[in-house]
């Protein structure tokens, strides 16, 4: 008669814990604030989450690709909206996502600073837009397209015009203009994407 054999763990294979890669994910987001992208360091990052580097180093080979998993495990959950079963009811729900996303209190903090360093560093940009801008935005032509299906949007609507369009008056008002955002704003600003992408 056999024994049943239990599945172990090969010897020497790294097993990830996740509230220790949490904790990383935490102190990440803490030293992007407090020291911003450049001055970070793998180092800082271990002593704030109180693990040893090896703990980093096991899953993510440099501190781009630990800072850029932070912000897209973070940011690209926060882009995925319910179907309302209504187009307004659909942009409402964008924008007011977008705007939760840009006001967050640690993502609102190191947002000025990621930006102006992904223009001088192209091999961050592209991994920011690779990892974060484009799951985003595949999940905003979701609910478009959806729009399309219901017969609320022209067939023919530009989806990538119409990304643009959506998300750039909450990010122009929130981190370029640095102006409030009444209690109707996203109201208002809903109303008028409605009547310009159904043009």
């Amino acid at each position: 008669m056999m024994c049943a054999m239990t599945k172990r763990t090969p010897t020497g294979a790294a097993v990830l814990q996740p509230q220790v890669t949490q904790a990383i994910t935490d102190a990440v987001f803490d030293e992007l604030a407090r020291n911003g992208y450049g001055r970070l360091s793998m180092e800082a990052v271990a002593k704030r989450a109180e693990v040893g580097k090896s703990a980093l180093y096991r899953r993510w080979p440099s501190k781009q690709d630990m800072v850029v998993a932070a912000l897209s495990e973070f940011s690209v959950p926060l882009a995925e909206v319910p179907d309302t079963g209504s187009l307004r009811g659909d942009l409402l729900a964008t924008v007011t996502a977008v705007h939760d996303w840009l006001t967050h209190p640690r993502f609102a903090t190191i947002l000025p600073d990621l930006t102006a360093e992904a223009v001088r560093n192209p091999a961050l940009s592209e991994a920011i837009a690779a990892t974060i801008g484009e799951p985003r935005r595949a999940l905003g032509a979701v609910t478009l397209r959806r729009a399309v299906a219901r017969g609320e949007l022209p067939a023919d609507l530009d989806v990538e015009i119409a990304l643009d369009l959506v998300a750039a008056p909450v990010y122009w008002r929130l981190s370029v203009r640095r102006a409030p955002v009444e209690p109707d704003y996203l109201e208002r600003l809903v109303d008028h994407l409605v009547r310009a992408l159904q043009c």
